[in-house]
């Protein structure tokens, strides 16, 4: 069982006190650039036991009727139809569904800001979608010489071309559906035009990682180097920190590359810069909350173990051009963190059920650490043998025991193959959950297997091959935490 190591009340209390501080540092009026995952931040799950997913929002609503929200999304990923990885969705599309879950909380979203803006159907295309559902949009447009010309940026030729929006809240959250959408660019460029109009506003950044006041080596800082591998960032000493403070402070090399042009766009708007370091601008707190510091470094050890297997799967996919180059880096990080893949038993467990049965197998640890398998059948895939193994074993269902009768199994399996055109007739995990809860309504064994499913939540999931979309899905739902070996069950070239 995960100890705790985090404590979520307190962090939620500390962040939206020290968010509180900075608006009133700056007179009332604060552009939040917020980074990371709001509604679903499973990565600080992980690495923080004891931090909840929707931490964030929970804090955002402490804030209450003082918070906005601006979400900002870069023209050029419109034009390119990009896909936000973790949801396979367009950024475009994922912008609609940011705006209803912010609205599902009770927080107001204030406008769209299209950065990098350029005259391209698609573009003006969904513009005009997003003002025919009754959302505001502005436009900020390319700034020749950006980031370095300073004196261009910070005057009517640069920011001063870009659309002033309009807010009403003193907090303004910046968000976007993914990195480079043009959050921080958005808020300067308000800063300028507050500015403009005799109006006094500052600038914060919120980031959960790198942690600024853990060590450089913290397992939870090298695991944010093993999230973003195929970023390219990299923890350092924040310099500009040591040399202002003679304190040392974690920060990463994209914002302390950029602060002393920041630091000069500061002075140009203000006069003088209200930051000395990169790491003045942030407001994170998460490293004030850690309760158990050997249970923080286990958890984000091993999360670093399913960076690197997602980080080979995507390299064997050829989802990411960098994915070479991030395998090497976080086996770099794994040696630092000194770990290695035998440190996650359901590997071991996956590949010896795969080996003595010539298939592919999936391997589940439970909370309680025991390792449960599942083997290719000609009724079932690996990952519903697993799966279904498993709630045998939380609900004390003797392992003989059948959970889907052949009657059940049999008219699904001739739905798939006669009349749907599948080839293959094992079924998926969706499929048996479905034939599981049917069974349930008569069957008491299977009732009580489903009555485990929450039970499911964080266990380890390895399987010996790469799953369909399906079944990956399925254990995401779960809360379950998969890895998989990088290579396909077939020889085939495609694979859905």
């Amino acid at each position: 069982m995960t100890r705790c190591g985090f404590d979520n009340e307190k962090y939620i209390e500390m962040q939206s006190a020290r968010i509180k501080e900075r608006i009133a540092q700056f007179g009332g009026k604060l552009y939040l650039e917020f980074g990371g995952k709001l509604f679903d931040d499973y990565h600080a799950s992980r690495v923080l036991p004891g931090f909840q997913p929707d931490s964030k929002i929970r804090m955002l609503l402490q804030l209450g009727d003082d918070t906005e929200i601006v979400i900002a999304i870069n023209a050029g990923d419109i034009v390119k139809n990009k896909v936000r990885g973790d949801l396979s969705i367009t950024y475009e599309l994922d912008v609609l569904r940011l705006i209803d879950a912010f609205r599902s909380c009770g927080l107001y979203v204030g406008s769209v800001v299209l950065t990098q803006f350029v005259e391209q159907e698609s573009v003006l295309q969904y513009q005009r979608k997003l003002e025919s559902l009754g959302i505001r949009v502005f436009r900020h447009y390319r700034i020749e010489g950006y980031p370095s010309n300073v004196a261009k940026i910070v005057s009517d030729e640069g920011y001063g071309r870009n659309e002033y929006i309009e807010t009403s809240r003193s907090l303004v959250v910046v968000t976007a559906p993914g990195p480079g959408s043009g959050k921080m660019a958005t808020c300067l460029s308000q800063l300028y035009h507050e500015h403009q109009r005799g109006v006094r506003a500052g600038y914060a950044k919120f980031e959960t990682f790198p942690i600024w006041n853990l060590s450089l080596k913290h397992p939870v800082n090298l695991a944010y180097e093993a999230a973003t591998a195929d970023l390219n960032d990299v923890n350092m000493i924040d310099p500009f920190h040591l040399e202002a403070y003679g304190e040392r402070a974690v920060n990463y090399n994209r914002d302390v590359e950029i602060f002393p042009v920041l630091k000069a766009m500061f002075q140009r708007i203000y006069g003088s810069s209200p930051y000395q370091s990169p790491t003045d601008m942030g407001v994170n707190m998460a490293g004030n909350c850690i309760v158990d510091d050997p249970a923080v470094k286990k958890a984000s050890r091993e999360e670093i173990v399913r960076r690197y297997y997602t980080t080979l799967c995507s390299q064997r996919k050829g989802n990411i051009p960098s994915a070479e180059e991030a395998v090497y880096k976080i086996e770099l990080l794994m040696e630092q963190a000194e770990i290695t893949v035998a440190d996650r038993p359901v590997i071991e467990a996956a590949t010896k059920k795969a080996e003595e049965t010539g298939a592919p197998a999936v391997a589940i640890e439970l909370g309680d650490g025991r390792l449960i398998c599942g083997k290719t059948s000609s009724l079932l895939g690996a990952s519903s043998a697993a799966l279904l193994n498993a709630l045998k074993a939380l609900a004390h269902i003797p392992d003989e025991t059948k959970l889907l009768p052949p009657e059940i199994l049999a008219p699904i399996q001739d739905l798939k193959v006669n009349h749907l055109g599948n080839r293959n007739p094992r079924l998926h995990t969706d499929e048996t959950l479905l034939a599981l809860s049917i069974c349930a309504t008569t069957n008491a064994d299977a009732a009580r297997a489903m009555q485990q499913l929450s039970s499911l939540l964080d266990c380890e999931v390895h399987s010996s091959v790469i799953l369909s979309s399906v079944d990956e899905n399925l254990f995401r739902k779960l809360g379950m935490r998969l890895t998989c070996e990088p290579k396909y069950e077939t020889e085939k070239l495609y694979h859905k």
